[in-house]
């Protein structure tokens, strides 16, 4: 099947944009409700837009649809600044929610790396579906892993996650998972995006130098 995909992922599979410096209130991600949902290590996420507006987290399509066109939760009303966050990117959104990931170790984070199902019943000739990240809480020792094959260590990249980080990752493409040390919780909003001119306009707006930010 073929899709539209983006250009600027072309190369590595992701891109690190500036800084998000609007404050998001801690009180919107920490007083949604959240659901036991495993991914990646110990985690629980708040459905803020989900297939019919249901409080889960479950695949859009088991609801027989993509992942797009998600409809808001009852989560969203508590958090404005994310809804705005996500809408004004502009494209075609489908899955949004935040991630409470608890600490864990390198090794057990490489351990849980995998790729995403972004793509399933997505209709042939639209867009790629990926997934953009906004960093919430302020953890600059923790980054995300990113690998083109999970065994070789010499795919890998990492994105360190400071409070306002963005990027944006073919994670269906990538493995991934995030190396979180300390002792609380690291929470990130977490949107499903339409590859298409919409979210290519917002990511050449947002870009920072290739290379910044990424080891």
């Amino acid at each position: 099947m073929t899709y539209a995909k983006l250009p600027a992922l072309e190369q590595k599979g992701f891109v690190v944009l500036r800084k998000y410096e609007k404050p998001i209130p801690p009180e919107e991600y920490l007083n949604m409700e959240y659901v036991d949902w495993k991914s990646g290590g110990d985690t629980n996420f708040a459905p803020i837009a989900s297939a019919f507006g249901q409080m889960e987290c479950a695949g859009f399509w088991d609801h027989g649809k993509p992942d797009k066109d998600g409809m808001w939760t009852d989560n969203a009303k508590a958090c404005p600044s994310l809804v705005e966050w996500t809408e004004r990117v502009g494209a075609r959104y489908g899955r949004v929610r935040t991630i409470k990931l608890n600490p864990n170790t390198e090794e057990e984070a490489i351990k849980n790396m995998h790729p995403d199902d972004n793509n399933r019943l997505n209709p042939d000739g639209e867009g790629w579906v990926v997934r953009a990240w906004l960093q919430l809480t302020d953890n600059p020792d923790s980054y995300m892993i990113v690998r083109e094959d999970k065994d070789d260590p010499s795919s890998e990249s990492r994105i360190p996650l400071p409070a306002g980080a963005q990027f944006v990752v073919d994670s269906q493409r990538l493995w991934h998972a995030v190396y979180h040390p300390g002792t609380a919780p690291r929470y990130a909003l977490i949107v499903s995006y339409e590859s298409g001119p919409e979210l290519e306009r917002w990511i050449e707006s947002e870009r920072v130098e290739a290379g910044v930010g990424v080891s």
